[in-house]
């Protein structure tokens, strides 16, 4: 009987492997954007998501951390503050929400010693003490990294077809950037905020583009008139750049057909008081020929 057993045992120990070998092929696995710019002074957004087998955890059994490289004691964020380095006390938060998968970090007023790598590392803790469990993945594999420009971009001005006077103009200033959380406010050298509408949208992952779209309508006046936009960066930086507005006046056409209709016309009129006369002429010394006879 201790065979059969054993066979027995053996059985079941196979069903099982079979049934987990599934699951335990999986594991937990983070994806970022390793490399962005960013603004000195400003902030910046490093996307982050993960991934785990088996069901969906809440927020509340998650921890997350950021931290240096591969020394996870120099810690860049964390819910426990005291944790954190000094350096960057203040600065980082998590804006994603780990619910849902998401680590994505903001860090604000970057110095220029910002570089990283900065690596995620997520942690498991009890729901009735809050307290870690030993279960902790970290992905030093997966670092995102900074590039540090002093300066912001200039904006860019786009201009649609030609301005003519008295018709809806429209003229596109447009940024791009890494901090969507704190967008750059324009500014134009005129028109109101009535006049103009704001776009922000995802143009690479880690990098977007907001848009701002004055729509107003040019008179003569505006014709060979510079218009300026300002992108204001989070941080206080700015950036300006302008265009020269042509503004095709329907005055113009006008102008043009008026003086020539009165060329015309008035040469016809005198081509018409021409052949009168000579009619008249001829038609005289017709009447002089007869009366000699």
């Amino acid at each position: 009987k201790s065979p059969n057993r054993n066979l027995h045992t053996a059985a079941k120990l196979l069903v099982l492997l079979g049934i987990c070998s599934p699951a335990l092929g999986e594991k937990w696995t983070a994806s970022v954007v390793k490399s962005l710019e960013a603004v000195v002074g400003s902030c910046v957004v490093l996307p982050c998501s993960f991934n785990y087998p088996g069901t969906l955890l809440p927020t509340s059994r998650l921890r997350g951390i950021w931290h240096l490289s591969k020394e996870d004691t120099k810690i860049v964020y964390s819910e426990d503050n005291t944790k954190v380095l000094d350096s960057f006390k203040g600065r980082t938060n998590m804006l994603g929400k780990l619910g849902d998968k998401n680590c994505t970090l903001e860090i604000t007023d970057v110095k220029d010693h910002d570089n990283g790598p900065f690596c995620f590392r997520i942690e498991l803790v009890k729901t009735h003490d809050n307290k870690e469990t030993t279960e902790k993945y970290s992905f030093v594999d997966e670092c995102a990294e900074l590039k540090m420009q002093r300066d912001p971009p200039e904006p860019e001005l786009f201009q649609s077809n030609t301005a003519v006077q008295g018709k809806p103009y429209a003229i596109t200033c447009s940024v791009r950037h890494t901090c969507p959380s704190h967008v750059p406010v324009f500014t134009w050298s005129r028109g109101s905020k009535d006049d103009v509408i704001h776009i922000q949208k995802p143009v690479l992952s880690g990098i977007w583009e907001t848009q701002s779209i004055m729509v107003f309508i040019p008179e003569e006046k505006d014709d060979h008139t510079q218009i300026t936009c300002t992108a204001a960066f989070n941080g206080g930086k700015v950036k300006s750049r302008s265009i020269q507005l042509n503004v095709k006046r329907i005055g113009n056409i006008y102008h043009i057909i008026i003086p020539v209709a009165v060329a015309i016309g008035t040469a016809v009129i005198f081509g018409v008081i021409c052949i009168a006369v000579m009619k008249k002429y001829n038609m005289f010394n017709r009447l002089s020929r007869m009366s000699r006879r």
